[in-house]
């Protein structure tokens, strides 16, 4: 039997209690500076007050874990103002060794389910215009573009493009 990484990888809603795990993925994956806009995870106490806050207002968080630790996630943050409250913000990340393996897919349809389910109806990303397996990944499960952005981000002195793309529940 082959090891992929991915057969005891459990998707479920994040916890309080995983926040320091989550943070370890996010500082691992931004430290490749080439996914996120962050370049290092923010420090960890102002992540566990950030992420606190937002599953008390009932945002969406997933994390892909195996035994206690975290190796994705996806979250959508609502929009705060109540004329753009139906809207959310997707962030996805995925640590290198487990990449390739269908966790973003299962990832983001679970953290789409609860969003549908908390009435939001339209869901907003931004993606780097050169990471053509994230984009892949967001058309296959609906997202649909609608820009780009010239120079969006910034890393080591070199710009990058981005593209902003969006799905709508109707």
């Amino acid at each position: 039997m082959v090891d992929d990484h991915t057969s005891d990888v459990v998707i479920e809603p994040l916890t309080v209690e995983q926040i320091a795990s989550f943070h370890a993925a996010l500082d691992a994956v931004a430290r490749e500076r080439q996914f996120l806009t962050f370049l290092e995870a923010p420090p960890l106490e102002p992540t566990i007050q950030f992420i606190s806050s937002s599953l008390a207002k009932g945002n969406p968080h997933f994390a892909a874990r195996t035994g206690n630790r975290v190796v994705g996630w996806c979250d959508i943050l609502r929009q705060e103002r109540e004329s753009h409250a139906h809207r959310g913000w997707l962030a996805i990340g995925i640590v290198r060794e487990f990449r390739g393996k269908g966790l973003g897919r299962r990832l983001i349809a679970a953290v789409l389910e609860q969003a549908w389910k908390r009435d939001f109806t339209r869901v907003e990303l931004n993606v780097h215009a050169d990471n053509d397996r994230a984009v892949a990944l967001y058309e296959k499960v609906g997202f649909v573009h609608e820009g780009r952005i010239r120079n969006a981000f910034r890393a080591d002195g070199i710009y990058r493009d981005a593209l902003s793309m969006a799905i709508v529940r109707e």
